[in-house]
This record gives C-alpha cells, structure tokens and sequence, in this order.
C-alpha cells in the first residue's frame, strides 16, 4: 500500500523523530510514504476567516497531488493534520471556498474534497490494524506504563476531524497495547498544552502542561506520548518529571527498526 504523505515544516527541523521513526515502522509494516513533491507549509494554524484563500492553497496543492495519483494523504504533525483536514472539509462543503480557491489553482480538473485524509495513527488502527501490528512488535514493551497525550488538535472539532471521541478517546490507548505496553488513563489527557499562548504566555503554558504531567503521574504513568511537535515543545518546558516521546519512536523500538531510523 502506497499513500501521498504531507511531511511538514517541523519534521524538518526540530521534529525529525517523528518523521524518521513514522518512515522506518511504514517499511516494517509494508506500506509505503510517498512524499509530496514541493509542498509548502500548512500554516500551522487553521484560518477561520471565512474569506481567507491564500493561506490554504497549500493544503489544496497537497489534497489535490493525492487525488491525481488516487492515493490517500497521510499526515503525522497533529497541526498539519488538523489544518489539511479541516480545509479538505471546507473543499468538499463550501461552495465559495471551492470556488475561490480553485480559481487561485487554475486546475485543469477542479479539487472538491476527494482526498481521504488519514493520520498516521488513523493508518495503523483502520488499514494495518492494531491486531496486525501486535504480530509484527519483536521487541514488546511489557511493564512500561505510558500515558497518552492526545490535545487540541487531534480531537476538535470532531465532526471534521473524525479522528475518535473527544471526550473519551482510546486509539492512542490501543496502540500503546499493541505494542505491548500498558496505557494509563489520566483526566488531562485531552487538555491543551497551551501550544498557541506558549510565547505570550510562557507560565500559563507553562502552568497547564504542569498539570497534564502531574495527573499523568498520578495515576501511574511512567512516559507520556504525543504526535504533536508544539505538545512535545510545552510538555518539555513543563519542570514536572515525566519524560515525554512521539509515538513513533516507541513504535519503532516496538518493532525492532528503531537503530533503523537513525
């Protein structure tokens, strides 16, 4: 299985991890990440203006790339994929915003939200499947105890994102007992890092990921895991002593290609 991947600025600078963990397990497990060709930043933050065009050409340019190879996109930032998905929903649903942005693109043929968005997680859970993946982990991590961070973005709105329930949602659960180990679930689990506010409001955010640290380690967690590079920068800031990682990388050493990915 091939899929059209849309990488991101930040797994290209201070979150390369994420991307060469995500790329070492896709091989292991048999499904290959084709990388857009040229694509730009997402933006990083959702436009609600509802006049707002330009800003969400780029999402459009890598939404349409798939369709013409009838591929999936598959994204891994939890901001990348909330933007590429949100405005792939705005494609297929608003009419002026279709209008507009395709005048912009002067396509040959116009895009209107065909693109299956899918995070990489999404990838594991309904195309892998959690069942396979627990067969192919050669080095399970039994007895770790691992909090899943999910935040903002992964989760809301969830009508759009379809992501999982955002009051109670369980795939990173699931993938935490695929591999092996054993998830713990803490009340702040799908609370804001404060990612947007971190530069503003250095204590606030500061204040908020004391608090998601804090639960988890009270209810047992031993790590936490996030897919999202601003969760991981605000968890990092946080003096709480809770050690944090992207999900791939526990996937990777899961799998024995960790050394791999390197």
């Amino acid at each position: 299985m091939k899929y059209t991947y849309y990488p991101g600025c930040t797994l290209r600078t201070k979150a390369k991890d994420l991307d060469a963990y995500a790329r070492a397990s896709a091989k292991a497990l048999g499904f290959e990440l084709e990388e857009v060709e040229n694509w730009q930043c997402c933006g990083g933050v959702y436009p609600l203006g509802t006049d707002e065009i330009a800003s969400k050409l780029s999402s459009v340019r890598a939404l349409n790339e798939a369709k013409e190879k009838g591929q999936d996109l598959v994204t891994l930032c939890s901001a990348c994929h909330h933007v590429i998905k949100r405005v792939n929903n705005d494609m297929k649903n608003n009419d002026d915003i279709r209008t507009r942005a395709n005048n912009y693109m002067q396509l040959e043929t116009p895009y209107a939200g065909e693109t299956n968005v899918l995070h990489f997680l999404e990838v594991l859970r309904d195309k892998v499947g959690f069942d396979t993946l627990k067969e192919k982990v050669v080095n399970p991590l039994t007895g770790k105890k691992i909090g899943a961070y999910y935040g903002c973005l992964l989760l809301r709105p969830g009508k759009v994102l379809g992501f999982d329930n955002p009051e109670n949602p369980t795939i990173i659960e699931d993938f935490i007992r695929a591999i092996g180990a054993t998830p713990v679930v803490y009340p702040y689990r799908n609370e804001c890092c404060g990612g947007y506010i971190s530069l503003r409001e250095k204590e606030m955010a500061k204040n908020m990921c004391d608090k998601i640290k804090e639960s988890a380690s009270g209810f047992g967690a031993e790590m936490l895991i996030t897919a999202c590079p601003l969760c991981m920068y605000n968890l990092n800031k946080s003096e709480a002593e809770l050690p944090v990682y992207y999900f791939t990388e526990l996937l990777a050493e899961a799998l024995g290609v960790k050394e791999e990915a390197k």
